[in-house]
């Protein structure tokens, strides 16, 4: 297949496939489902009607709902009508979806209808450009587009399922364009200022695509694969590992309903691939070990068993005879129960996005479930280096994948070079001569790489904290010590010229509604074992509690659940300046 057009591709596919399933939604309690066929036939349709509502090639799209098929179909059908799709966050506010509409210059928006259509399309009718709004019926609207009041609009509103339900049943539709074209604007989340808009082609995807096909052809996890996708599809991780990928690989894919039903989507839909953010599997730690502890007696002492000697093993280390016996009894019973918690399919859970804390991912590794940590950035579709099936290096990113060329530059920062690498920022020449320079990605991460290659990130160029003493550090490495501890649920140090860190710090669930005294000492404990396992300079002298979680609806988290340190920082100012006093 020698066409790059991702909707080509599928539409190609799809041909193959044909009545083979493709997406299920959870409607009514059941989970529904669309074959390759339909979906096809309702990309098409949509494609063909959205041309006939007047979008142009190279017209940009904006596109915000909830994870579902629906989603899937409108990227396809938006790329399919030669249009450029920029995904929104559904946790964005009016401000986030103005500077959006106003920087992308969106001419047409496709959204759910309910809450997400009445604060969108009411800051649409500020921008000129805007043509026509279409909206997506789901299972969780809040209001039925009939009854919903958008008053006076210069624009023209339509549903999505009467544009995709033609008259017309053909699967072909003309696809302009090629391969080297931009099919889709993502925004950076915007952990320290205003986002950027990523220029990805279809290009850049398909050769991310490519690498990770290779990836999964190795772990033997590419035939008859079942994803669960979770991470929001506006992101650039689950954008191609979590739609692009699958259908190209002829795989199933189950929206997940929502972070709070996660176990309960495990089980039932029994995955054998799933991507996630390291948050994700820090929250699935806690649950489980919280769930242990609370057993205690002897159920507790195996599982920590499997666990140590799991992680013996992974590391290398030599097992004596009767360590191996015992693993090999724990294979059939710890390791076991494990696995059927988590549907007792799955290969492979992968983690990127940010650092993965790598104790948390040993103890995964140790109970039998294998978790490969990937590197990347929007900039680069978004794969630069993952770590391989058969040589799983957990406190590394693993090698670059194929396609890719890595480097340091002489301050230690990453540099990536590839046929994934980004065609620049949206309307924003210097800020992609910063980015790009010879074609090399200048990442922002400080790094180092073993004489074979495996890449291990050791911080953040623009957050790397340099105290007063001239030490640098990198705040993910030491916030990940303490994320290990059962008390603390979130954490962010800081200490920029100043003599030792400082932290602010939200405690878990279990300590959150103790006595402030009892709370505070509780804190003050685990603080001080997590600074047991860091230097000097690393450790943290003097915390502060916050007073609430770190959200994304407070604004003091994006959309996949990084920090936002800028905003934090400025929250807290005066608290913090006054600890080093």
């Amino acid at each position: 297949m020698t066409n790059t057009h991702l909707a080509a591709r599928f539409l190609a596919i799809a041909k193959e496939k044909a009545d083979a399933p493709l997406f299920f939604d959870k409607r009514d309690g059941q989970w529904q489902m669309l074959s390759y066929h339909t979906v096809a036939m309702r990309v098409c349709a949509l494609a063909r009607n959205l041309r006939q509502i007047g979008l142009e090639s190279g017209d940009r799209v904006l596109l915000c709902a909830e994870n579902s098929s629906s989603w899937a179909i409108c990227d396809l059908a938006i790329m399919a009508a030669g249009g450029i799709v920029v995904p929104a966050y559904t946790t964005h506010t009016a401000r986030d979806h103005a500077y959006q509409l106003g920087d992308s210059g969106a001419r047409f928006i496709l959204c759910s209808e309910g809450k997400i259509a009445s604060v969108l399309l009411e800051v649409a009718k500020n921008y000129d450009s805007v043509k026509a709004a279409c909206l997506i019926p789901g299972s969780n609207r809040q209001t039925d587009f009939g009854q919903t009041d958008f008053g006076q609009t210069d624009f023209g509103l339509h549903r999505i399922d009467a544009l995709w339900q033609s008259n017309e049943t053909g699967q072909d539709i003309d696809i302009s364009g090629g391969g080297a074209d931009t099919c889709c604007i993502i925004y950076t989340s915007g952990t320290g200022g205003q986002p950027k808009g990523v220029m990805l082609s279809h290009n850049s995807i398909q050769a991310n695509i490519d690498a990770a096909r290779e990836l999964l052809a190795e772990g033997a996890a590419e035939k008859e694969a079942i994803f669960l996708s979770l991470l929001p599809l506006s992101h650039a991780y689950e954008h191609t590992a979590g739609l692009h990928l699958p259908v190209q690989i002829g795989a199933q894919v189950y929206y997940c309903e929502g972070a709070d039903k996660i176990a309960a989507n495990l089980a039932e839909v029994r995955p054998t691939l799933m991507t996630a953010v390291p948050r994700l599997y820090e929250v699935l730690y806690d649950r489980i070990t919280s769930g242990v502890a609370a057993k205690g007696g002897l159920s507790a002492k195996a599982f920590d068993k499997a666990v140590a000697i799991g992680r013996k093993r992974w590391e290398g280390h030599p097992l004596s005879l009767k360590e191996r016996l015992v693993d090999r009894l724990l294979d059939k019973t710890e390791r076991k129960k494990v696995a059927k918690r988590f549907g007792g399919r799955l290969k492979y859970f992968v983690s990127g996005g940010a650092a993965l804390n790598p104790d948390i991912g040993y103890f995964f590794l140790g109970l039998g479930v294998n978790i490969l940590q990937g590197y990347g950035q929007t900039e680069a579709s978004p794969l630069i280096s993952a770590n391989r099936p058969g040589d799983i290096r957990i406190e590394s990113v693993g090698p670059k994948v194929s396609g890719v060329e890595v480097k340091l530059s002489k301050e230690g920062e990453l540099l990536a070079k590839g046929a994934c690498i980004m065609n620049g920022y949206w309307q924003n020449p210097n800020a992609t001569k910063a980015a790009l320079k010879n074609g090399w990605l200048h990442t922002g991460d400080i790094a180092e790489i073993s004489e074979d290659g495996f890449i291990t990130i050791t911080g953040r160029k623009k957050d790397m904290i340099v105290n007063s003493g001239g030490d640098n550090i990198a705040p993910s490495r030491v916030e990940a010590e303490f994320l290990i501890q059962p008390e603390i649920a979130q954490i962010m140090v800081t200490g920029d010229k100043k003599p030792w860190l400082a932290a602010i710090i939200v405690p878990s669930e279990a300590i959150k509604e103790q006595a402030s005294d009892v709370r505070e000492e509780a804190v003050k404990q685990a603080v001080a074992r997590a600074n047991s396992q860091l230097a000097s300079f690393e450790r943290v002298r003097k915390f502060i509690i916050s007073k609430e979680d770190f959200t994304i609806e407070n604004n003091q988290m994006t959309p996949t659940l990084k920090v936002k340190r800028h905003i934090l920082l400025s929250l807290y100012h005066d608290q913090l300046e006054a600890l080093y006093r």
